[in-house]
């Protein structure tokens, strides 16, 4: 079997994480592809009590053409940080998981990471270490050229090969389901159970 080829991500969204879980050793986060603006590498969606809401860290020269992931900087000139975890306590402070999450999440919001690459590894690790998955995927040296029998998810999207699972989702009395929201969505709705959902919803 080919290798599963991913971007870097914010919260990357419930298809991002069932590919990193089930496909362990055989994911692959590029972090010398070119940075591709308002995509999951600096953007993430979570679900409120007026609908899905999408949050986006701030960079700095993402508007130099060809600029790799690993070189686009955090901006902090605006209170983003601030904004996305108020975003994050008022749509989750209700969730089963919400007080087993919050410090976690917490620190993530408290400094200051130079590289959005950085960042966004980061807070996977916290992801997956919330979930007791190891970290079984490598981080590229130089851009990934797909093969045959590679799975490229850096332009589709990681809902390729993916089917969301339905799973209890706050607000649900008001407002429809919304597939493959963030996975930090699923992490406040269904904790370290989310595991099971990732892997069932495999085709």
């Amino acid at each position: 079997m080919g290798r599963i080829i991913l971007p870097a991500a914010y919260w990357g969204d419930i298809g991002y994480l069932s590919h990193l879980v089930r496909g362990g050793d055989r994911c692959v986060i590029d972090l010398h592809e070119h940075f591709i603006k308002r995509s999951m590498r600096n953007r993430t969606r979570i679900m409120t009590a007026n609908g899905p809401l999408d949050l986006s860290v701030h960079v700095r020269n993402a508007d130099r053409p060809r600029t790799p992931v690993c070189d686009v900087r955090i901006d902090y000139s605006k209170r983003w940080q601030h904004m996305h975890w108020m975003a994050i306590c008022s749509a989750y402070r209700s969730s089963p998981y919400f007080d087993a999450l919050a410090d976690r999440t917490a620190r993530l919001y408290e400094r200051r990471w130079e590289f959005l690459a950085d960042y966004d590894l980061e807070i996977l690790s916290e992801v997956l270490s919330f979930l007791g998955a190891e970290q079984r995927f490598t981080l590229s040296d130089t851009y990934v050229e797909a093969a045959d029998g590679d799975i490229d998810l850096r332009p589709k999207g990681s809902s390729a090969g993916f089917e969301a699972p339905q799973y209890f989702q706050l607000f649900s009395d008001r407002m429809p389901f919304v597939p493959n929201l963030s996975a930090l969505d699923l992490l406040m709705c269904e904790g370290p159970s989310a595991t099971g959902l990732l892997y069932e919803s495999a085709r």
